[in-house]
């Protein structure tokens, strides 16, 4: 049960779900650093530094995570993974003096920390996933609904739905597959002690059985190893694994962000999903304000920051190691995934929840496209042999006022207008102008596309 007397992080219990906070529990995190101590044990059984009977004491007692005796320790010592040693030793009174031989810290926390960073990046991939599977289910449905795309948040030409999610959807599998690719590419420390160089280790079973210690304990932990490191793994690796989170982010506060255009009054083409008895504001109970969207660009404009911390504490780990990266970790790598999870979660919800409104997207694409398909008439005139630079100026001047006529109140007159306009008649019919100015037709192949690219998705997550 909280404490709600004390501060409790948003992500304690407002944010992220159940399965990315255990990962980053304090639990789990002591649970991995036993299971590393007793794989180090094990393999040093294979050399004559522990017995069995002292192993079957460090198996019967790995599980016996008691956080308040190992708080006790770390009153007086001030070294958590010190304080948890002396709890898991004082639990196995055969086997705890054999933990730790030859390790420095980081041979632990390290190799247990990127334990837990595949762990997150495995569940972050399973959430991508199905937030793909909903744009496709999403993109397939859309796909042949028209609507006005804007360029400079200013009417332009027309798309499609399906199209306009596809653009989101090919940044997301993109993202998708980075983290695939880098998920088997997370790497441990190993076991090479104080400054990289496996010299307690040496002095322990002999400098040429190194390799293949180190080889065994990689394939025990199902985790690769660095080749090189200082005290610690390359802190590069964190700030380039923040990136690949930061860039998911990226895709999905433009997702997020466009929604809430799309679903403001002026625009007025689709609602994202909205409770019976959700209240959107104390103050005005018509309020529907778009909460969720708003919580994706909040979240992810935290985690955007999240790289540049992991940049310094890389570039500035002086020589073998310094402690000054230490604090910000224990909430920055955890955050950033717990954020993300968040946000992905959301936006689960957000995509398979979200609203069409075709009268409104009717309207908008009735008022704006006819200004669109001008382009498509004056290519039409040109290739009939009318001078361009004077077509262009008559359908100038019929645009603006078109535009006077909307920014009025009243519906588009453009179509009519250039319909009956009888400098173009001596190159085309009237019945071929309307025709040319029917904008549905004007959306070459970017439906295609989007239905290829559907198809990508669904081969890739098969």
């Amino acid at each position: 049960m909280s404490d709600y007397t004390q501060y409790l992080s948003p992500f304690s219990w407002r944010y992220a779900s159940k399965e990315m906070r255990q990962i980053w529990s304090e639990a789990n995190k002591r649970r991995l650093w036993r299971h590393v101590w007793l794989s180090l044990a094990e393999v040093q059984s294979n050399y004559g530094l522990v017995s069995e009977n002292q192993l079957a004491d460090l198996r019967n007692h790995v599980q016996e995570i008691d956080i308040r005796l190992s708080l006790e320790f770390e009153a007086s010592l001030h070294h958590d993974l010190m304080a948890e040693l002396k709890a898991y030793a004082s639990q196995s009174p055969i086997g705890g003096g054999s933990l730790h031989l030859g390790a420095t810290s980081m041979d632990i926390e390290d190799n247990a920390e990127a334990i837990r960073l595949r762990q997150s990046v495995r569940l972050i991939i399973s959430r991508l996933s199905a937030l793909l599977k909903i744009f496709t289910v999403r993109i397939t449905e859309l796909i042949d609904l028209p609507c006005i795309a804007f360029t400079h948040l200013q009417p332009a030409e027309p798309t499609t739905y399906g199209v306009r999610l596809a653009f989101y959807a090919q940044d997301l599998l993109e993202d998708y597959q980075a983290l695939a690719a880098f998920l088997p590419a997370i790497r441990g420390k190993g076991f090479k002690g104080s400054v990289g160089t496996s010299a307690a280790y040496a002095e322990l079973i002999g400098r040429q059985n190194l390799a293949n210690f180190e080889a065994t304990l990689s394939k025990k932990l199902d985790l690769p190893f660095y080749s090189i490191t200082s005290q610690t793994y390359p802190r590069r690796q964190e700030y380039s694994l923040l990136n690949l989170l930061a860039s998911v982010a990226l895709t999905l506060n433009k997702f997020a962000f466009d929604v809430r255009v799309l679903q403001s009054p002026q625009v007025g083409e689709l609602s994202e999903p909205f409770g019976r008895s959700q209240v959107g504001s104390s103050a005005m109970p018509f309020k529907r304000n778009p909460i969720q969207s708003e919580k994706i660009n909040s979240l992810s404009r935290s985690l955007a920051q999240a790289p540049l911390i992991a940049w310094h504490n890389a570039a500035h780990s002086l020589l073998e190691r310094t402690l000054d990266d230490s604090a910000n970790r224990r909430s920055l790598i955890p955050e950033a995934f717990l954020a993300l999870d968040e946000i992905l979660l959301t936006a689960i919800k957000l995509v398979e929840g979200f609203q069409i409104h075709p009268s409104a997207v009717q309207r908008n694409l009735e008022t704006y496209a006819p200004f669109a398909s001008t382009e498509r008439l004056l290519m039409s005139l040109a290739r009939a042999g009318a001078d361009r630079q004077e077509m262009h100026e008559i359908i100038r001047e019929h645009s603006l006022i078109a535009w006077q006529a909307i920014q009025s109140g009243s519906p588009n007159p453009l179509i009519e207008r250039l319909v009956t306009e009888n400098r173009f008649q001596a190159y085309l019919p009237p019945d071929e102008i309307r025709s040319l100015l029917n904008i549905h037709d004007y959306l070459g192949d970017a439906p295609d596309r989007a239905r290829l690219l559907a198809e990508k998705i669904t081969t890739t997550l098969a």
